[in-house]
């Protein structure tokens, strides 16, 4: 075996890989952290076609780590852009309610935030006035003070900055594969110390060519965008609705950019291709295959609603329906006629094969001196900087 080049080696440049980059790095310096990348540039995927939006981390169960790290990561991004000049727009968001159903749900939402130390409140409906002028609601909603709004690709890029200049080393363009050579793990013939496969969509593939993940198959969930000048729709704050009871999506909603623009997205549609970004690229024989089984055990399981997923959403790709239901938050919504496409992005999301359940939290898995990151959706970009201090703290320090 040839002597490591690096202490480490992280396949994935996106918020996650450097996240843990940087953090061995604030722990170790001199420490020999090298990321692969399979793209030319930074940012091609997830952590580039981010919403930018800071979450608060009020959705998500107390025993998670999503809320373990959601609340944390708000915090640690915006000081993140602040040490590098990133605006952020700290504007807020109010969770309205469309029913009496909905209504009854933010009880459950806001004793979650109270749980998760998340600064939230809950207001009678002639309060939103004050809050959100536009927007509507069934006799409750929920604000949310932390809630803000950054831009993704800039955060990406002060992370890569940050990184390279605590030492660390990115090169692009090298696909990844993992190898078991008598229980050490080796990337295209390359060895190190420890191998951390923090690579997205293309995660659960990598962990299974070792025999990981197995019980897992991905199924990827498109998110289409459409955006309008804010002087056409002026909004003040993000507008969500309450989410599905059983649905992992947090529904169609409208959110502000740094550039003065408000978006309303996004749809949450199966595709078979993991970089899917249009119909006739992106997709892959062994993608179509992974979808297909993730969606028969979806639709085999009691976890979700398959069939509600496919009704609620497919409609949406039409761009009146994508509006309709953005109306139903803010009606004004339904009087803008200049909507612009925006690009899409693609939610990897692991279904547990057995139970057809979509998994909700970070998924890691270990294999000799090799750790895997196979779960990284949403909130994961607010939470990169401590999840990646964790998985650096306690999964990768004690085997160095």
């Amino acid at each position: 075996m040839p002597h490591p080049s690096s202490d480490v080696l992280i396949v994935g440049a996106g918020v996650i890989g450097l996240a843990i980059g940087i953090s061995l790095l604030d722990e170790k310096p001199g420490l020999k952290v090298t990321v692969l990348e399979k793209e030319a540039e930074l940012g091609k995927h997830a952590s580039g076609r981010n919403s930018g939006v800071l979450h608060a981390g009020f959705y998500y169960s107390p025993d998670s780590l999503k809320a373990k790290f959601c609340r944390d990561g708000n915090a640690e991004l915006k000081s993140l852009c602040k040490r590098n000049d990133i605006p952020v727009l700290e504007v807020g968001k109010v969770v309205v309610a469309r029913d009496a159903a909905e209504n009854s749900r933010l009880d459950d939402l806001f004793q979650k935030g109270q749980v998760n130390g998340v600064d939230l409140e809950l207001h009678s409906a002639n309060h939103l006035m004050q809050y959100e002028p536009l927007a509507v609601t069934h006799e409750r909603f929920l604000g949310s003070p932390k809630t803000a709004i950054s831009d993704s690709t800039a955060v990406l890029a002060a992370m890569r900055t940050e990184f390279q200049q605590k030492g660390g080393v990115i090169r692009t363009g090298i696909s990844a594969k993992l190898a078991n050579r008598s229980g050490e793990i080796t990337v295209s013939g390359q060895s190190a110390k420890l191998i951390v496969n923090a690579s997205g969509a293309q995660s659960d593939r990598i962990a299974r060519g070792l025999g990981l993940a197995t019980q897992y198959a991905m199924l990827p969930f498109m998110g289409i965008y459409r955006s309008v000048s804010s002087s056409d729709l002026p909004v003040k704050r993000l507008v969500y609705p309450v989410p599905h009871p059983i649905n992992p999506f947090l529904g169609v909603h409208l959110t502000l950019t740094l550039d003065g623009k408000v978006k309303i997205g996004p749809t949450a549609i199966p595709i078979l291709g993991r970089e899917q970004y249009s119909l006739t690229h992106g997709w892959s024989v062994a993608d179509i295959g992974q979808a297909m089984i993730a969606g028969a055990a979806l639709i085999k399981g009691d976890a979700h609603s398959i069939w509600e997923i496919l009704n609620s959403e497919l409609p949406k790709l039409n761009q009146r329906s994508l509006v309709n239901a953005a109306s139903t938050l803010v009606p004004s919504a339904n009087q803008v006629s200049s909507w612009q496409k925006k690009p899409p992005g693609i939610r990897a999301q692991l279904v547990d094969k057995k139970t057809g359940r979509l998994e909700q939290d970070f998924v890691v898995e270990q294999l000799h001196n090799s750790v895997h990151i196979l779960n990284a959706v949403s909130p994961g970009w607010t939470s990169s900087l401590p999840f990646g201090r964790w998985i650096a703290q306690q999964k990768l320090l004690p085997l160095l």
